[in-house]
C-alpha cells in the first residue's frame, strides 16, 4: 500500500462483508479494547466527584482545581494524532499494550501525589497514556472485524457502551470510593484494569502486519502536537481567566498559525501524517463538529453538574454520584444505536440521538433549580444519557468506514482529537458559568444547559443535511 493510498469513502451500503467474523473469535480483542477505553473514560468523570474533597485537601480554588480535569484533555488531545499515525507505522498493538503500561503507572502517581503540582503532572502522563490507547483500541477491533462491517458496527457499539456504562458509573464509583477511603482510592482502582487489559493484549490480541509500512513525517507530528497544545491549552486558560486574557488569545492565535504551517507541510511532505483529502469526504467534518459539540455539552454538563449537587445542594460526594446515576442507562443506549445503524443507516441515527439529548438539555435548562425535587431533574439527566449513547457509535462507524484498515488507528485519532478539543472546552467554557456559590452555580448551571440545547440544535441541522445513506448490511442473514 502507497503512502499516498486514497482515502475512500464508505456510505454503509458500500460495506457489505466478504464474510462473517466469528464473535467468539474476536471477543478477546473486543474485551481488551473496551478494558482501554473504558479506564480512558472513567477517569474523564470520575475525577469530577473529587472535585471539592481535592480543593479541601489541598486549599486550591475552583480555577485550579480545573486543571486537574484539563491536564489530563490536555495532553490526550494534543497527542491523539501523533499516536493514531505511530500506531500506522509500528502496530496498534504495541502502542495500546505501552499506553496500557504508562496509564497504570500514572495512575500509581495520581494516587500517590503530595500536592496539587505533582497530581496535575501525574495526570498529565496519564492524558499520553490515553492517547496511546483510544486510536489503537479502535484500530485493534477494526483488524479483528476484517472486512465484516456489521461485526465492525457492532464490535463498535461494545466498546461504546463499556466506555460509557464505566464513564457514567464514574461519580458513583467516585462518590463511593472518595466517602469511604478517601480520593486517593479513585486512581487505585485503575491498577487492577490495566492489568487486566495488559493480559488480554499480550495473550489474545493480533496485530496487522499491513499497519507496520508507513513513512515518517517528523515535522507534521511536532507542529501538531504544538497546535493542538496550545489551542487547549489557551481554550482552558480562557475559560479560567476571561476570553480576553492575553495568555489565552496569544496562544490560540499561535494555534492558528502553526496550523496554516501544518498544512503547508502536509501538503508538500512524501508521507503526511494527516492527508488532507481526508476532510473532503462525505459526512467527515461534519462527524468532527458533532463529536466535538457533543462532548464538549456531555462533560461541560458532567463538571457542572458536580459543582451543583455538592455546592449548591449541599450533597455529600457519594450522593452527588447517585445523583448522577441515571448517566449509566448510556450503556443500553449504545447497543440500541447498533440495531438502529443496521435497520436505519447512520444519519438517521445519530439525528435520534440528538434530539433526544437536546430533550434531555432543554429539560434540566428549565428544571434545574435551588430546592427542585430530584425526581424531576432524573428525566432529563437520562435522556442525556440515552442521546449521546445513540449517537456517539453511530459517529464512530462512519468515520472508521470511511478508511481502509490500514489507516483506522488515525481515523480514530482524528475524531476523538476532535472530541478531546470539544471536552477542554466545554469543561473551560461551561466550568466558568458555575463559578462562585449557592444561587450563583444554580443559574450558571441552569446557562450552561441553554447553551448546550443551542449547540446540538444546530448539530441536528447539520446531520440533517448529509446525505442519506442505506442501512448497514446485516451479515447474520
Amino acid at each position: 500500500m502507497s503512502d499516498r493510498a486514497p482515502v475512500l469513502d464508505r456510505t454503509p451500503s458500500a460495506l457489505a462483508p466478504s464474510h462473517r467474523t466469528s464473535l467468539r473469535a474476536i471477543l478477546p480483542t473486543v474485551a481488551a479494547a473496551s478494558l482501554g477505553f473504558a479506564i480512558v473514560q472513567l477517569d474523564v468523570t470520575v475525577v469530577n466527584v473529587a472535585i471539592p474533597s481535592l480543593g479541601h485537601s489541598f486549599g486550591s480554588n475552583v480555577h485550579e482545581l480545573q486543571w486537574i480535569v484539563d491536564a489530563y484533555t490536555l495532553s490526550f488531545a494534543a497527542l491523539l494524532l501523533t499516536s493514531g499515525t505511530l500506531a500506522d507505522r509500528f502496530g496498534s498493538r504495541r502502542l495500546f499494550a505501552y499506553g496500557l503500561t504508562l496509564f497504570l503507572l500514572a495512575s500509581l502517581g495520581c494516587a500517590l501525589a503530595p500536592s496539587l503540582a505533582a497530581l496535575i503532572a501525574a495526570r498529565v502522563a496519564q492524558g499520553v497514556g490515553a492517547a496511546m490507547i483510544v486510536p489503537t483500541s479502535l484500530a485493534l477491533i477494526t483488524h479483528a472485524c476484517a472486512n465484516d462491517a456489521t461485526a465492525r458496527v457492532r464490535a463498535v457499539a461494545w466498546w461504546s457502551a463499556t466506555g460509557g456504562a464505566i464513564s457514567a458509573a464514574g461519580p458513583t464509583l467516585g462518590g463511593l470510593l472518595i466517602d469511604s477511603l478517601g480520593w486517593r482510592a479513585i486512581f487505585f482502582i485503575n491498577l487492577p484494569i490495566c492489568a487486566a487489559g495488559l493480559w488480554l493484549t499480550l495473550r489474545h490480541v493480533r496485530d496487522s502486519a499491513a499497519a507496520r509500512t508507513r513513512l515518517f513525517d517528523p515535522a507534521g507530528q511536532i507542529v501538531a502536537v504544538l497546535v493542538l497544545g496550545l489551542l487547549t491549552g489557551g481554550i482552558i486558560r480562557a475559560g479560567a481567566q476571561g476570553p480576553g486574557d492575553p495568555h489565552a488569545a496569544g496562544a490560540v492565535a499561535a494555534s492558528v498559525v502553526l496550523g496554516a504551517l501544518f498544512v503547508a507541510i502536509e501538503r508538500r511532505v512524501a508521507a503526511p501524517m494527516l492527508q488532507l483529502a481526508f476532510f473532503r469526504i462525505t459526512r467527515v467534518p461534519g462527524v468532527l463538529a458533532i463529536g466535538a459539540v457533543t462532548n464538549a455539552a456531555f462533560y461541560g454538563l458532567i463538571f457542572s453538574l458536580s459543582l451543583y449537587f455538592q455546592n449548591a445542594r449541599g450533597f455529600t460526594a457519594t450522593e452527588s454520584g447517585l445523583a448522577l446515576a441515571p448517566l449509566t442507562i448510556i450503556m443500553l443506549a449504545n447497543l440500541a444505536s447498533a440495531r438502529l445503524a443496521v435497520r436505519h443507516g447512520f444519519r438517521a441515527t445519530v439525528i435520534v440521538g440528538l434530539t433526544v439529548s437536546l430533550a434531555g438539555y432543554v429539560w434540566l435548562w428549565q428544571t434545574l433549580g435551588t430546592h427542585t425535587p430530584y425526581a424531576l431533574l432524573a428525566p432529563g439527566l437520562a435522556a442525556m444519557a440515552i442521546g449521546g449513547g445513540i449517537a456517539i457509535p453511530a459517529l464512530t462507524s462512519t468515520m472508521l468506514g470511511s478508511v481502509e484498515a490500514g489507516r483506522s488507528a488515525s481515523a480514530s485519532a482524528i475524531l476523538n482529537t476532535a472530541r478531546q478539543v470539544g471536552a477542554a472546552v466545554g469543561v473551560a467554557a461551561l466550568g466558568a458559568l458555575v463559578a462562585g456559590q449557592g444561587v450563583a452555580i444554580v443559574a450558571g448551571a441552569a446557562r450552561a444547559f441553554a447553551v448546550a440545547a443551542v449547540l446540538v440544535a444546530i448539530c441536528i441541522v447539520l446531520a440533517a443535511r448529509w446525505p442519506g445513506d442505506a442501512p448497514e448490511p446485516d451479515s447474520r442473514g
